[in-house]
């Protein structure tokens, strides 16, 4: 009965936008050259230059929360602020879909505190850990068959506590269709 009251929302970001591909036979260095004058850019009707882009983001109601106020996983699996984005390109009658996933380090973790950047600390054992993260990328891995897991953590420094607890869960995973990158901003900054 209370059906009426409801109103489905989304949380998330849906844009769709309809490209032309423009472009001329002469090279980009004979575009900058001084002595070329400057052509307008000429399409290709026949081969259909026009293409869609659609990008849709949706946000989990699962864990939703304000940055440094929830992080980690919960006892079912559901990371903090969990969000799938999708990149949609149609051209030439084909649709082609790149799918990604970004969430909170899947283990018991906290920043508790009201300054900027908190310390982060573990709130539960590695073995108290073990089936909420099993639970998670079982999720991950019945909706998307395979994982590059990109940890965005610093190594070294005040989160490399949390870092080293996520390696060591995926090495206790030890699952075939995970594949875990480490990426550390600061080395490439």
């Amino acid at each position: 009965e209370v059906d009426f009251w409801i109103i489905p929302i989304i949380q998330g970001f849906v844009q769709i936008e309809e490209l032309v591909v423009n472009y001329s036979e002469s090279s980009d260095e004979d575009k900058s050259s001084p002595e070329t004058p400057p052509q307008e850019p000429s399409c290709v009707d026949d081969i259909h230059p026009t293409f869609l882009v659609a990008l849709i983001s949706r946000r989990s109601r699962h864990r939703a929360g304000m940055r440094y106020k929830r992080r980690g996983v919960d006892k079912n699996g559901n990371v903090a602020n969990y969000v799938e984005t999708e990149q949609l390109i149609h051209v030439h009658n084909h649709t082609l879909s790149y799918i990604q996933t970004r969430g909170s380090v899947p283990v018991f973790w906290s920043q508790v505190g009201y300054r900027y950047n908190p310390r982060p600390r573990l709130d539960k054992s590695e073995n108290e850990t073990v089936s909420c993260f099993r639970a998670h990328f079982e999720e991950q891995l019945k909706n998307y068959k395979k994982q590059v897991i990109i940890n965005l953590v610093d190594q070294t420094g005040r989160e490399k506590i949390i870092g080293d607890a996520y390696l060591k869960q995926v090495l206790l995973y030890n699952n075939a269709n995970l594949t875990y990158v480490s990426f550390d901003f600061h080395e490439h900054w």
